[in-house]
């Protein structure tokens, strides 16, 4: 016979259920960082536009990933590292001739 699975209900508010979420048209009540746990989920995703995630991410374009250093990620970093270092051993090539 099947399992049934009942759905998860949703976390207690927050605040005595007296903040409400601070996305316009949510009536949710409070849960973390103004907002209601429907919310805080995607902002903890990086899917709130208007909202200022929660780490610095990624200059190039399209890349959502939590910066490490000089404004990348660790895949564009480490690209860019590689870069860096054929354009050296190419520059250091003919001076040595």
């Amino acid at each position: 016979m099947a399992e049934t699975k009942t759905k998860k209900k949703a976390p207690t508010p927050k605040g005595a259920g007296k903040k409400a979420c601070k996305i316009e048209g949510c009536k949710r009540a409070y849960r973390a960082k103004g907002f209601c746990f429907f919310h805080y989920d995607q902002w903890r995703r990086g899917e709130l536009e208007k909202f200022p995630g929660r780490y610095d991410t990624c200059g190039k374009e399209g890349c959502k990933k939590k910066v490490v250093g000089h404004g990348l990620c660790q895949d564009h970093y480490d690209a860019w590292k590689k870069s860096r270092k054929g354009a050296k051993i190419a520059a250091e090539a003919p001076a040595a001739s």
